[in-house]
């Protein structure tokens, strides 16, 4: 994994930086599945210098990508090398000057996430891991809180692009649009946090700053690196039934470990 290691960690800083050069300039905004599912021209500008080094390094390899460039493959892991791209993470912060936005990259083998990395340019901060190696924050180790119990937790969550379509409660196997697990949350946490990039919410749940983490209906970019991030902090990523996660799922749950079955019971309460 060192080689892959190696180039996505010195890949992703680049597209950082790319990103902040394109922070100061007004942006050209269009609009994708919904009019507050955004994309800029440093979306496209990042996700190009991602994938055209991918495809030039390793042109054997898959690649899924949120803007397109990619080769939509399926996930149900026959392919032996898949990489997934989140160029910008956090676009509507972004695209507002709020400071709060972070790019991905993972590698997957077989269907199965072995490698991440996670940056935060505006806090030069680089997350990375590799199945087996631990979690890594700028050269240091780091692991999930030790908080016991949910009242004392800090958590965080968001809410989908296409939420004004879905119901404030599931819906049989269909989920809703959070608003009633976050209700249900709310009054039995210290505080929860909707800042706007699932990538580093995970990266903050793994490095400690936050205790637990749900969400629905992300991709599976979005949610690739950091769920093993979070994994080799020594936390726990399952769907919100408690079942394995997978690249293929619409919805997850991550913790420290130590309040999972009690976020997944109140979740659970909150669809009745």
């Amino acid at each position: 994994m060192s080689e892959y290691l190696d180039f996505g960690r010195e890949l992703i800083r680049k597209a950082g930086q790319l990103l902040c050069e394109f922070s100061d300039q007004r942006h050209t905004v269009r609009f994708k599945s919904t009019d507050i599912d955004v994309v800029t021209e440093a979306d496209l500008a990042s996700e190009r210098l991602l994938v055209d080094a991918i495809r030039a390094r390793f042109p054997e390899h898959k690649i899924l990508s949120e803007e397109g460039l990619g080769d939509l493959q399926s996930l149900a892991g026959e392919e032996s090398c898949l990489w997934l791209v989140d160029p910008l993470d956090g676009t509507v912060n972004y695209a507002h000057g709020y400071p709060f936005w972070g790019v991905t990259l993972a590698l997957a083998e077989a269907g199965k996430v072995v490698l991440g990395v996670i940056y935060d340019p505006l806090r030069n901060e680089m997350f990375w891991t590799e199945r087996g190696g631990g979690a890594w924050c700028n050269g240091r180790r780091i692991q999930v809180s030790d908080t016991m119990r949910l009242r004392d937790a800090l958590v965080a969550t968001g809410f989908a692009y296409k939420r004004a379509t879905l119901a404030d409660t599931a819906q049989g196997d269909v989920l809703g649009n959070n608003l009633a697990e976050f209700g249900a949350v709310m009054p039995r946490v210290q505080g929860i946090r909707r800042a706007g990039a699932a990538v580093l919410d995970l990266a903050h749940l793994a490095d400690g700053r936050l205790d637990a983490y749900w969400e629905m209906y992300l991709s599976p970019w979005d949610w690739a690196a950091g769920s093993l991030l979070v994994e080799e902090a020594g936390g726990l990523v399952t769907d919100q039934r408690g079942e394995p996660w997978s690249l293929a799922k619409n919805n997850v749950a991550a913790s420290n470990g130590r309040l999972h079955n009690r976020l997944l019971s109140v979740l659970a309460g909150a669809r009745g």
